[in-house]
């Protein structure tokens, strides 16, 4: 479910914010005005929103910065989300080749470091000691630690987009790129985690060395959420159809009558739901129980199973050499509840739904998937919320 408020848009990228922005909103306020006390409490604590805000639109410029040169290469953003650690672009797909993924990801920090130089300058305009000047040279500095920090060379940080586009280009395979980064950035967040229990034991800074914590176990979720889906992309393109196709299906023969079809599969309430038929020994098509239910139930009796049949040339179809990306991406985008696999010859092999998507990769990749819930993948048609297969899909073919 949604959580994030839709805040608007900038050049046409929705813009989000986490409930919990609003945590960090206050703890930035309540840093700022702290240490601006000198200036009266109604002038400090005024500053203070004003530095929050200020902090999180230098945050939102740096992930514009991604986001627009991701749009340059022709990628879709669906939208930038400001939370709790900062803020995050949602990039559809991944850049075409090392360099193009090289820009995406320092283009964060590129645009911190011009706003670093730009608020040096300012601090120039003000009278020395201002508070407009103190402000303005306190955004500097915030400026250069967040191109700094995030050039930290670990996934998810853009330092680790920068690793992942290096080793991309010296492996050649993106996909070893991305699991060698997202391994730095698990050791990037254990360290970070020993860091701040370290800090918290031997200077009693509790929030300080909490907040460090926090970051790591952030670094360390996103990390292996990378090596995940690159080990599901890896898997998928790995896989055809006449892998995860199953025989759930039932031959009938094409000449007998409707009635006889009606009284033999219909009533049983354990009959498959799917049906081909056939006569002379050859596949005539799929009989589809929506289109018997439109006969008149006086001409069941005469007509025969070879009226209604769709023909093979006329369903959704691939072969049993099609990557199972493919097969994927034709359910999402036809919305279609399953696919027929045929064979070299021309006959049906099997039949794919998503719910036999599922169990393969389950099977491979030893997800805890039970039967149950490949049921009702089978029956809703709808993928599981933590494995979203129709966007990994289409991502997988817009890359390659």
């Amino acid at each position: 479910m949604q959580t994030n408020w839709k805040i608007g848009s900038l050049f046409g990228i929705p813009l989000f914010l986490d409930p919990l922005w609003f945590v960090i909103l206050g703890l930035a306020t309540l840093n700022f005005g702290v240490a601006y006390q000198t200036w009266g409490t109604v002038l400090a604590w005024s500053a203070g929103v004003v530095m929050a805000l200020l902090l999180f639109g230098s945050v939102l410029l740096h992930e514009l910065g991604h986001s627009l040169v991701a749009r340059s290469q022709g990628i879709k953003v669906n939208s930038i989300t400001l939370f709790l650690f900062g803020g995050i672009a949602s990039i559809e797909e991944e850049s075409k080749t090392p360099g193009k993924a090289f820009q995406v990801a320092i283009a964060g920090p590129a645009v911190s470091v011009v706003l670093f130089f730009l608020f040096q300058l300012l601090t120039d305009i003000f009278p020395h000691s201002s508070p407009a000047s103190v402000m303005v040279g306190d955004l500097a500095k915030i400026n250069l630690v967040l191109a700094l920090f995030n050039l930290i060379p670990g996934l998810p940080l853009d330092g680790g987009q920068v690793l992942k586009a290096a080793l991309w280009k010296a492996t050649g395979n993106r996909f070893q790129a991305v699991r060698l980064a997202a391994k730095a950035g698990q050791i990037l967040g254990y360290g970070a985690i020993a860091l701040g229990m370290a800090v918290d034991y031997f200077t009693g800074e509790l929030v300080t060395g909490l907040w460090i914590a926090l970051l790591g176990w952030f670094g360390i979720r996103n990390a292996s959420s990378y090596d995940r889906v690159t080990i599901l992309q890896e898997t998928l393109l790995n896989l055809v159809a006449t892998n995860a196709m199953t025989r759930d299906f039932r031959v009938v023969d094409a000449n007998q009558t409707l009635r006889s079809f009606a009284d033999s599969y219909l009533l049983d309430t354990n009959a498959l739901r799917v049906y081909f038929a056939e006569s002379d020994g050859r596949y005539r098509g799929m009989v589809s129980i929506d289109d018997l239910r439109l006969v008149e139930r006086s001409q069941w009796e005469t007509l025969t199973v070879q009226s209604i049949v769709h023909p093979l040339t006329e369903i959704p179809t691939v072969s049993e050499s099609t990557s199972l990306v493919e097969v994927i991406n034709r359910l999402e985008n036809e919305q279609l509840p399953r696919i027929t696999v045929l064979s070299p010859a021309g006959a049906v092999a099997g039949v794919i739904d998503r719910g036999d998507i599922v169990k393969e990769l389950a099977q491979k990749l030893n997800l805890r998937i039970t039967e149950a819930e490949i049921k009702r993948i089978k029956e809703e048609g709808s993928y599981p919320p933590g494995l979203q297969l129709g966007v990994i899909a289409k991502s997988i073919i817009n890359e390659f």
